[in-house]
């Protein structure tokens, strides 16, 4: 079947129910596809944007006020966590620390005004969806991408502060959503990378749901699913292809009844083992209400909303699902339409105090002027889209006779670098940094063989803690000038 009879076997009302079912990327940071235009047209029911489409603020709200011309009620979103995750750096984000140093803080009022400041930056771009806050529990030491990001491995600490993020969103007029339903903390696997497992017994699983069912109660109007497998809830299907997990365990018991959205669906997890439009077929079946094709090809788009419509078509997808579906994407866009008027000032500094506080939670070492900085840690994640900020560059703007090397990567010769790295420093203190050194062994090895001939230096972790003498917890660029603050003695 061609992909024209499939729109021609349709009635309009629903052909618009699919497009509303679909969240875009795409390329354009002044003007957009002609085909994204033709998508909206049709009733698109958001798109996503990424640092591909960030230059600076007012490129931005230009951009927004451009897509919603086409059709008001167009759900503009993006990833909004604050730390790592610099969409918006080039828009003048507020820096904000990430989810585990508020955690550690552990002021639910504090979070609030974070998330209030991120909200509101975004209420003055025009973006009406933030996918934030995590709600998943940092469980498992080897989880390559939860992390940081998740408040921590507590469910009622992640409760409170999913609680005080989403209220504060809410005041704001922006659409929270808590991800990754129903937890992707207890995995060793990145689901943009492959299928991660999760291999607990269901009574295990039952604690990653207190902070979803906490972000339920606070009125949260969007979540988000995992590319997880649960083999104890369901042996065959990630949760964002599993009824049993979006109908029987999210709708069912846990009583959720707003927009359910999926993780993106070219992440490996899904594309490589189900393909992109498959996916979203099997993801609309069981429960999904929008579905995300973030990649800014726009050919992939069209390939799952021509999947869903020979769905539609054959009987492989009800109405009645889909009409269900597109009903609660249609309320939501109708409730958080961007709303015209002056937005109000944020704290601009809530995020830097966050951040010192969760660094000075622990006894910290005295100032250490004029150090030589070693700050190891891997490459960005491309999918996130951090910023790739250093620590020797917050260290050096507050001490300027601070010298150092920021080192992305397992060096070709380490016994000849460590050499270099200790020769250079031999006259002034030595600051060895490392991020996630456990899941990086390069790191490990090169501080543990500079500790072994410097064991004077002032060891650092901006990772999750690792037994450094200051942790971070986070490379945001307000959790490196926090941790550049103790160094350098401010």
């Amino acid at each position: 079947m061609t992909a024209a009879s499939a729109l021609s076997a349709v009635p309009a009302e629903l052909d618009e129910a699919v497009h509303r079912c679909l969240v875009a990327g795409f390329e354009g940071t002044t003007a957009f596809p002609d085909t994204l235009k033709r998508l909206i047209d049709r009733g698109l029911g958001g798109v996503i944007l990424f640092t591909r489409n960030i230059r600076d603020a007012d490129q931005v709200r230009e951009l927004t006020d451009a897509l919603r011309a086409i059709r008001p009620d167009l759900l503009v979103a993006i990833d909004n966590e604050g730390g790592g995750i610099g969409h918006l750096v080039a828009a003048g984000a507020p820096e904000i620390p990430g989810s585990y140093a508020l955690g550690v803080a552990d002021d639910p009022a504090l979070t609030a005004r974070c998330a209030d400041a991120l909200a509101g930056h975004l209420a003055t771009l025009g973006i009406t969806a933030s996918y934030a806050p995590v709600a998943d529990l940092q469980h498992q030491s080897r989880n390559p991408i939860v992390r940081t990001r998740a408040f921590g491995a507590d469910p009622a600490l992640a409760a409170r502060h999913l609680h005080a993020w989403i209220t504060a969103t809410e005041a704001r007029g922006i659409a929270s959503c808590a991800k990754h339903f129903p937890g992707h903390g207890g995995t060793e696997t990145d689901s943009h990378h492959d299928l991660a497992v999760d291999p607990r017994t269901e009574a295990e699983l039952r604690v990653d749901l207190e902070p979803f069912r906490a972000a339920v109660a606070a009125g949260v109007p969007m979540l988000m699913s995992a590319h997880v497998v649960f083999p104890a809830l369901d042996a065959h299907r990630p949760a964002t292809l599993s009824r049993r997990i979006l109908g029987d365990l999210l709708r069912g018991e846990v009583g959720f009844d707003g927009v359910l959205v999926t993780d993106a669906l070219e992440m490996k997890a899904i594309a490589d083992r189900y393909g992109e439009a498959a996916g979203a077929r099997i993801a609309l079946a069981a429960g999904a209400d929008q579905v995300i094709v973030a990649v800014p090809e726009l050919e992939t788009t069209l390939a799952c909303r021509d999947e869903v419509l020979d769905a539609l078509r054959t009987g492989r997808l009800t109405e009645e699902r889909l009409t269900e579906a597109a009903g609660r994407v249609r309320r939501l866009a109708q409730r958080y339409a961007t709303r015209a008027g002056a937005v109000a000032a944020w704290d601009s500094g809530a995020g830097l105090a966050a951040a010192r506080r969760a660094v000075r939670s622990r006894a910290v070492p005295p100032p250490v002027p004029g150090a030589h900085l070693v700050d190891l840690f891997p490459p960005p994640h491309p999918a996130l889209n951090w910023g790739g900020e250093d620590l020797l560059t917050a260290l050096r703007a507050l001490d300027p006779r601070a010298g150092g090397t920021a080192i992305t990567g397992e060096p070709a010769d380490p016994d000849a670098l460590v050499d270099c790295l200790l020769r250079v420093s031999d006259a002034v203190p030595l600051v060895v940094a490392t991020s996630d050194a456990g899941l990086h062994p390069w790191q490990a090895r090169l501080r543990d063989a500079l500790l072994a001939r410097r064991p004077d230096a002032v060891r650092v972790d901006t990772g999750l803690p690792e037994g450094g003498d200051l942790c971070s917890y986070g490379r945001g660029r307000a959790n490196l000038r926090a941790v550049a603050e103790v160094l350098a003695g401010v």
